[in-house]
């Protein structure tokens, strides 16, 4: 099993930074790219995880952002 660092809550499982900052995201009121970046600062999650939480909850399949509901 590979671990990952946190400065703030020691040392994690790989991917269990990430995983919580999508639960944390889920909960929030809009998911914006301030709230995304908010959660990689928080999380302490790498440029390719940040930029996987963009691609998830900011583009759809066609690479725009999705409607606002």
């Amino acid at each position: 099993m590979v671990y990952h660092q946190d400065m703030k809550r020691g040392i994690l499982p790989e991917g269990e930074a990430l995983r919580r900052a999508v639960r944390w995201l889920a909960r929030q009121e809009a998911r914006t790219l301030e709230t995304i970046e908010a959660a990689s600062r928080q999380f302490d999650l790498s440029p390719a995880e940040e930029e996987f939480l963009i691609r998830h909850f900011l583009k759809n399949g066609n690479g725009t952002p999705p409607p606002n509901d």
